[in-house]
């Protein structure tokens, strides 16, 4: 908002001409009006009078009102949801866009505003919800352009999903370009418009790859947490994770081997023989299902490298040698461990 906007429009609202206001500022009609153009500014001694004159500061008056505060937001946006309840959507439509005018450079402001009409008019069923579609999206364009990844991201998804409610998957896509490749939202997407456009198979393939990694990511997560909960000494929520990791592990079609490896780390930790001896056991006897996850039907559509027939094998012995370390001292002795030590399992 320029200042010749904040002197055309603050006027306005005290109910005077432009030619009143020239005289009680004692200037000329045609200077304000320069003004409003965005001809000429007032001269700098004009500018305390002219604030008292329109009941603004002078911040406003040289629109310095580009930010709020979060807790700002916060109010505004809580009264705003309330007048969508009872008031009519354009005349709330009207108050936002004129508060946005105020706050041109206020992204968090301007984007959650537009999430909220937006939300609206749909769930509102309005019967011209498309005529605020010019404005709306253009508030989300302007959120594009935000340093704020956040909500650079959030405003991309806005207009991917709102043109994809439109079917117009081509310009859908384009907003994807916005998210970085690494970024689950991106692929997501893809999927979701290739599963539009008769792309199925890498509509599948996308989801597929979606929840494998999701997956990995899930226990690379759960074992940090795990070890955060070791160094404090918790042993019960160590045990914990460790059954979340392994049901996850179940729920997910990995194979028997990755439902039994958690917690080998926890057992030596704790210095626990008999649940060590188990766990050995256990994860020798399952090596062989190190690659199951390439047989189940949750990833039928990706395509995996060819397992080397030596892996198992390899992990097998790097195991069984790694016995006698020193970190195993408290087995020592024990006739479970110097079975598994002698291939017995």
């Amino acid at each position: 908002m320029t200042t010749g906007d904040v002197i055309r429009k603050y006027r306005k609202n005290k109910g005077m001409t432009q030619d009143e206001m020239a005289a009680r500022l004692g200037v000329t009609a045609p200077a304000v009006n320069k003004w409003e153009r965005g001809s000429t500014l007032p001269d700098v001694a004009l500018l305390a009078p002219i604030a008292r004159l329109l009941g603004i500061t002078t911040d406003e008056l040289l629109s310095f009102k580009d930010e709020l505060t979060d807790e700002e937001i916060s109010r505004y946006l809580s009264r705003m949801q309330k007048d969508l309840e009872v008031k009519n959507f354009h005349d709330v439509f009207l108050s936002v866009k004129e508060k946005i005018e105020e706050y041109p450079n206020c992204e968090k402001l301007i984007w959650q505003a537009a999430v909220i009409l937006d939300a609206k008019r749909m769930t509102a069923e309005l019967p011209d919800k498309n005529n605020y579609d010019s404005v709306i999206f253009g508030w989300y364009e302007r959120c594009l352009l935000s340093e704020d990844e956040q909500i650079r991201n959030q405003a991309a998804d806005s207009l991917f999903h709102a043109f994809v409610r439109k079917e117009d998957y081509e310009k859908a896509a384009q907003y994807l370009n916005y998210f970085s490749r690494e970024n689950p939202e991106r692929k997501r997407g893809e999927a979701l418009v290739n599963s539009k456009t008769g792309k199925r198979t890498e509509a599948y393939r996308a989801y597929e790859e979606l929840i494998f990694i999701g997956y990995q990511r899930i226990q690379l997560t759960l074992n940090d947490l795990r070890i955060l909960y070791m160094e404090d000494g918790n042993h019960e929520m160590v045990k914990k994770l460790i059954e979340v990791s392994s049901s996850a592990a179940s729920a997910f079609e990995m194979g028997r081997y990755s439902e039994v490896c958690w917690g080998l780390d926890a057992a030596v930790w704790e210095k626990d023989a008999a649940w060590t001896a188990q766990l050995i056991r256990e994860i020798l006897n399952s090596i062989g299902t190190t690659g199951d996850f390439t047989k189940s039907r949750i990833y039928q559509h990706m395509t995996f490298k060819t397992a080397d027939p030596d892996f198992a094998a390899g992990l097998k012995q790097e195991l069984l040698n790694s016995l006698g370390d020193e970190s195993f001292h408290y087995m020592q002795g024990n006739e479970d461990w110097e079975k598994l030590k002698s291939g017995v399992y």
